[in-house]
């Protein structure tokens, strides 16, 4: 009997759970009741991997690439009446001299696109050297225009008393101001330096050491022509530099900066392999006997080397070769000074080895065919 009942009981179940199944198949298509109790929101559909990839795309940007500030943006073009080249150093390189190749491109060293004037490698010219032609005549008195604006702003001459009155103001104890020219010479940037002291001062002591003493009235003549200047004082390598009486700072000129130092452009070479006149074997003798001369003097570094150029003509007088002892100084600084003794002398320059300046004073004025042979008995002797 409770087994009967058992299975009544199961019976009753079953048929239960299966009309409790057929009722959730009918409401499959009627709302469920999760979105009315618990406020359920349902995902979205998967899209396909395309529609996927450009969402994706849509929504990372790329990201700009990262760029420190730059004081060579956003700046506009210089424009300079200055009526000369622009060059690094105004003293140490010349227009006569022309280089015969470059060490690098044509990169100004004012930076990119801040100056109006092209960089040709050696200086930035005043006219555009691209120009086939110039409208209009060149004025014949052009020098004669400049120097007037010269003496315009230097004014009436100084007395006695008013140059030893600037000397005294500018001497070491009085005041800090100094341009220091050093072996590169007068550079570009140095202009604007005298200019800023003149900007407090009536004049400016400049002090010059190294290579560009040996010539110093072309280190004179380079002042007075690119600042309108006057030198009132020179005693050794110190100059004093006067402004003018009508100098006007707020007037004064717009110089461009130099951001690097351009590389210097490659010359000939000063050193041939046979002097002119002679031939190899008797060139090699006398490099030879060059280097067992007695020195003449011997070059401190950075020093003053005015009085070189007079020692070298008086040597001269008793002996055709002549060494010069630069022993601790940098390479292209002797032979810079070679190179200068060679057109100031004049002279001919025989080696630099061994840090030697050996020069020769050449033929002479007797025939060139019979000096020769003293030269060659000498050489052998």
């Amino acid at each position: 009997m409770f087994l009967i009942r058992l299975s009544r009981h199961n019976r009753s179940s079953f048929t239960l759970l299966t009309r409790r199944l057929h009722r959730g198949s009918d409401q499959t298509e009627s709302p469920s009741r999760l979105r009315d109790h618990y406020n359920f929101q349902p995902p979205p559909p998967l899209s396909t991997s395309s529609e996927n990839h450009d969402f994706i795309q849509k929504k990372k940007k790329p990201k700009p690439q990262y760029r420190p500030p730059s004081s060579l943006e956003g700046v506009k073009k210089m424009h300079s009446d200055l009526p000369f080249d622009f060059r690094f150093s105004y003293t140490e390189s010349s227009s006569n001299v022309r280089p015969i190749g470059l060490r690098e491109p044509k990169y100004s060293p004012f930076g990119p696109q801040r100056l109006d004037r092209e960089w040709t490698g050696v200086c930035a010219p005043a006219v555009d050297p691209k120009l086939e032609s110039v409208d209009g005549v060149e004025d014949p008195n052009l020098e004669e225009k400049r120097r007037k604006l010269r003496e315009k702003i230097q004014g009436a001459s100084l007395t006695e008393a008013e140059r030893k009155f600037l000397v005294e103001l500018c001497q070491r104890n009085k005041t800090k101001r100094q341009v220091n020219l050093g072996r590169d010479g007068l550079t570009h940037n140095m202009l604007n330096d005298i200019y800023n002291h003149w900007k407090h001062a009536e004049a400016v002591r400049v002090k010059c050491l190294g290579v560009p003493t040996l010539d110093m009235k072309n280190v004179i003549f380079h002042l007075e022509d690119k600042t309108f200047g006057q030198v009132v004082s020179k005693h050794s390598g110190t100059l004093v530099l006067y402004r003018g009486r009508n100098y006007d700072p707020k007037k004064r000129p717009k110089i461009p900066l130099m951001l690097w130092k351009p590389h210097e452009p490659v010359y000939p070479r000063l050193i041939k392999t046979a002097i002119d006149g002679l031939s190899i074997e008797e060139t090699k003798a006398m490099r030879k006997k060059g280097l067992a001369v007695p020195a003449l003097t011997k070059l401190a570094k950075n020093g003053y080397y005015g009085s070189l150029v007079p020692m070298v003509r008086d040597a001269f007088l008793v002996s055709e070769l002549v060494r010069i002892d630069c022993l601790g100084l940098e390479r292209k600084d002797y032979k810079k000074i070679g190179a200068k003794l060679r057109d100031l002398v004049p002279c001919i320059l025989v080696t630099f080895d061994k840090e030697q300046v050996v020069i020769w004073r050449g033929f002479g004025p007797l025939h060139p065919g019979d000096i020769r042979q003293g030269a060659g008995r000498d050489l052998e002797g």
